[in-house]
């Protein structure tokens, strides 16, 4: 088919594509807030919990980030269900994600956090700050900066990774794509101008990151 064709095509099927989109931005993005949350927590408790504290969210982290994402997936859905949890297919997709997120900004938190001079929390304690204003005001920020990289490369992943949620039938951009496909057998052509639709998504997520570095960088 010709180029003209296939955008009619993609006229046609402009509302299912939309609301794929939309289906697959807000999962990323609830999955990519609940995840920073909880992944900040990881990240104190490894790096300034008590002993089994640490143990234990360390267990935690290693298995999460040792178990494929699509496991995690058929888990939430599936498994939740047998001990009386039903979720529906959005959210079992955004609790997956969210756990598997937390795992990987945690272990960026502890990283960013063991990498900030011993003296800063030394000298924080001897000013009399608490540690919350220590982490507010002293610790929070410098993590932030170093933080920023990795956690856009752990945000881009939470939106590739939310293409696995069409096999419990959550309606995002893949599973719509996958519709249209049956119906016009246009395989190559749309499953290109999903990857081009995953793409602009993921740049927007580079180029905020890239505004929040500008925002929070030390001026020279």
């Amino acid at each position: 088919m010709d180029i003209l064709g296939f955008l009619d095509q993609v006229w046609l099927a402009r509302i299912p594509i939309l609301k794929g989109i939309g289906v697959t931005v807000s999962i990323s993005l609830l999955a990519i807030c609940v995840g920073t949350v909880l992944g900040v927590g990881v990240g104190l408790a490894l790096t300034y919990g008590a002993k089994p504290l640490r143990w234990l969210v360390r267990g935690y982290t290693d298995f999460i980030r040792g178990t494929p994402v699509l496991v995690l997936v058929l888990a939430s859905y599936y498994v939740l269900s047998t001990v009386g949890l039903d979720l529906g297919p959005f959210q079992a997709g955004v609790l997956a994600l969210a756990v598997f997120c937390s795992s990987h900004v945690g272990e960026i938190v502890r990283g960013t956090l063991q990498a900030i001079p011993q003296g800063q929390t030394e000298a924080a304690k001897a000013i009399g700050l608490t540690f919350p204003q220590t982490f507010a005001y002293v610790l929070g920020p410098q993590a932030l900066r170093q933080a920023l990289p990795a956690w856009v490369n752990t945000a881009a992943e939470m939106v590739k990774a939310s293409t696995l949620l069409s096999i419990i039938g959550v309606a995002e951009l893949l599973l719509r794509t996958q519709e249209l496909i049956s119906r016009t057998f246009l395989s190559l052509e749309f499953y290109f101008f999903a990857g081009l639709l995953y793409f602009v998504v993921n740049y927007g997520i580079e180029r905020f990151g890239r505004y929040v570095e500008r925002k929070t960088s030390i001026p020279s």
